[in-house]
């Protein structure tokens, strides 16, 4: 393909707005802008950042979104909010850059839960509902907004005199059977071709604010991969979405919500080898895709930062020159970290490179030392690198798609892509 694309986030303060950003911010098909209407964390985050755009409920809001996608020259919108995919699916014929977000009906049935349940109706895995207070029978029940995000504005309610009170403030909910089982998300990827690629099963720990703050990746349920392709079947996705799911009484799974959109913890998936954001840009540009999924167990926990942990160890690293090691001519900071990290782990590093001019004038270049690296191995025009990883327990970190999946493939050992090499990284001091 040609060169980097000009991508916006927007809203760029976003949970979700962060984990696309932490997916593209280091790839070499994209150059990453934000967009904001606040001031907010985004001005701590993106290099490019374009300020003071209204609010999608102004009535100047669309062309003074468009001057600013003129302006500087912006291909895509990645929307990151359920609010914001829901208007620009609606509005993406009078939106100057492609909107990286599936089809209006599709974003509208997932943006109505009422919408959701009806459209399903009759599936083993939508929840009971109830039309009105006077139906219900059994309590507790739970409530919800019709339309909404996450667990705002949801409560579980113990008897009727609790339940017309809240329908009385609010009369715009669904009134749903009580689930008190075990809650879970389940990250899906659809491709160009409405084939079901992916579907990986994570728990829900612990949340804050309807966001999973702690989340562990689970083995595959095929009840969870046949509900995901009865979703699939009947919803047009374009790229990454995800479903929620509850256990009712009996253990039986259902249906919380769906949404045509990255979840904002997603990167749990991404720091396995599945970078959801992305794939879908690639699914946007017509490209076909395949999947790289490291089987390892892997947890993230957040706070003001994401921290994962994997059930593999390893004592040798091999990792690439160009657009890894170093990105668009600076020294990539995350990888240089790590390696100093690994160093001090006494594990060994092997520099192994395609690089065509003096690799050692090219590190003294970039202030690197050479002997951080155990041994430097450049290639030559037909050799592959597959052939020169000697270590069953090692790991293979390199920009190149084509690279980790031979490696992946031949080695069986995990591969990493520079936007997953902060999940290697050790907070802990």
């Amino acid at each position: 393909m040609e060169g980097p694309k000009n991508v916006m986030i927007f809203p760029a303060g976003t949970e979700i707005a962060f984990e696309i950003f932490h997916a593209l911010k280091d790839s070499k098909f994209v150059n990453l802008y934000g967009g904001t209407s606040v001031e907010d964390h985004s001005e701590f985050v993106y290099e490019r950042l374009i300020r003071g755009i209204p609010y999608i409920t102004d009535e100047n809001f669309l062309a003074a979104f468009n001057r600013a996608l003129l302006e500087h020259e912006i291909e895509y919108v990645y929307p990151a909010h359920d609010a914001i995919c829901m208007y620009m699916s609606e509005h993406r014929d009078k939106i100057k850059a492609q909107v990286i977000c599936s089809n209006f009906d599709t974003v509208d049935i997932c943006r109505s839960k009422e919408k959701t349940y009806q459209f399903f109706q009759g599936a083993d895995f939508v929840p009971k509902t109830y039309r009105s207070e006077k139906d219900v029978r059994n309590y507790p029940v739970f409530i919800k907004p019709k339309t909404g995000e996450g667990s705002r504005g949801a409560r579980l309610v113990q008897n009727e005199r609790e339940l017309q009170f809240f329908i009385q403030k609010n009369p715009d909910v669904v009134i749903c059977e009580y689930l008190p089982g075990e809650e879970y998300t389940v990250d899906c990827f659809t491709d160009g071709n409405r084939n079901l690629k992916v579907v990986k099963l994570r728990n829900r720990l612990r949340t804050r604010a309807g966001i999973s703050v702690r989340s562990s990746s689970l083995p595959q349920d095929p009840v969870i991969t046949d509900i995901a392709n009865q979703i699939n079947d009947k919803l047009e996705f374009r790229g990454a979405w995800f479903f929620q799911m509850k256990k009712d009484l009996h253990g039986t799974y259902k249906l919380l919500e769906i949404s045509p959109r990255i979840p904002g913890t997603m990167g749990l998936s991404r720091n396995a080898g599945i970078n959801f954001p992305l794939l879908t840009l690639f699914v946007f540009w017509g490209m076909d895709v395949k999947i790289i999924d490291n089987a390892y167990q892997i947890t993230v926990d957040r706070a003001f930062y994401s921290a994962y942990r994997m059930d593999f160890d390893y004592q040798h690293i091999y990792v690439d020159f160009d657009d890894t090691l170093i990105v668009r001519g600076n020294i990539n900071i995350v990888l240089i970290s790590f390696l100093y990290q690994a160093l001090n782990k006494k594990k060994e590093i092997y520099l192994l490179s395609r690089h065509r001019a003096d690799i050692r004038r090219s590190l003294e270049k970039h202030r690197i030392h050479a002997a951080l690296f155990k041994e430097i191995i450049i290639l030559k025009e037909h050799e592959e690198k597959k052939d020169f990883i000697k270590y069953s327990d090692a790991i293979f970190i390199d920009d190149s798609f084509a690279e980790r999946y031979a490696v992946s493939k031949s080695r069986n050992i995990p591969v990493f892509d520079v936007d997953m090499v902060e999940s290697l990284i050790d907070w802990r001091r």
